[in-house]
């Protein structure tokens, strides 16, 4: 669903037939969310300011809008009977807003995920958590910056071709029983068919990573569907407790149907 929505507000957005939201400098837009909301939620019920469950961090300016770090924890003890099952990210004036779904394990434990977002212009940013009683909880940033769904790609397009899936696991060294924080990179341009090329006067095709799969001896900790709005080189930062030995693997699939795997023992 999600790389078919892509798809769709890119033929619309490149070729003129919609325009982007425009949104005022001093504050945020509110008028996108309830559509967004409508779309997405129909009418479940969303508690808002979920500051007691939820933190997002992101910066108010961004240095650097194709590449903005957005950070989700969960700030309750997530057990079996009460824990996050997924996270929704929202960047309301993107071109495609519905940004990323991360679908999580009980196995994981605590929720502690970053990411880099591109942000097209001034927006709230919002992470809503799904429950596995199935409730809804929303905390969000705004944040400033603009031009980072059109910014240019940091590689050219052979150097990125070059390292194409290229991944990289980083993480310290592990002791079982204790949480490890685990780092998940991903060479891919992610771009998001918004981007000019000056030499050949014509848009660069959309080609994005939309699906990241991690797991632990085979068994799922994190699922993740994403969009036009990750930057550059997709980075995942999660923390997890092991409590065994045994292998860590990432696969990566992107919208021209390669997939991409890398993993590590522990």
């Amino acid at each position: 669903m999600l790389r078919n929505l892509i798809n769709l507000v890119l033929v619309l957005t490149v070729t003129g037939l919609v325009g982007i939201n425009t949104v005022s400098a001093a504050t945020p837009e509110e008028a996108v969310w309830p559509s967004l909301k409508s779309a997405y939620f129909a009418d479940k019920k969303i508690h808002d300011n979920a500051t007691d469950l939820l933190s997002l961090e992101a910066p108010k300016r961004a240095e650097d809008a194709a590449i903005v770090p957005i950070s989700i924890k969960s700030l309750k003890p997530q057990t079996a009977d009460s824990y996050i099952k997924s996270i929704y990210v929202f960047i309301d004036n993107n071109p495609m807003p519905y940004s990323a779904k991360f679908s999580l394990s009980p196995e994981l434990g605590n929720v502690d995920i970053s990411t880099r977002m591109r942000v097209n212009q001034y927006t709230d940013v919002r992470a809503i958590a799904e429950m596995n009683d199935g409730s809804l909880h929303m905390v969000k940033r705004f944040v400033k910056a603009s031009g980072g769904c059109s910014a240019p790609a940091g590689k050219d397009a052979a150097a990125a071709l070059a390292r194409l899936g290229k991944m990289q696991l980083r993480m310290r060294e592990v002791t079982i029983g204790e949480p490890t924080q685990v780092q998940m990179i991903v060479s891919h341009p992610n771009y998001s068919g918004l981007q000019f090329d000056q030499k050949a006067r014509k848009y660069i095709p959309a080609h994005y990573i939309n699906k990241i799969d991690i797991s632990y001896n085979n068994k799922t900790l994190i699922s993740a569907e994403t969009g036009i709005s990750m930057s550059e080189d997709p980075s995942l930062r999660f923390t997890f407790k092991p409590m065994e030995h045994g292998t860590i693997k990432a696969m990566v699939h992107d919208s021209e149907d390669e997939e991409f795997t890398i993993e590590k023992k522990l």
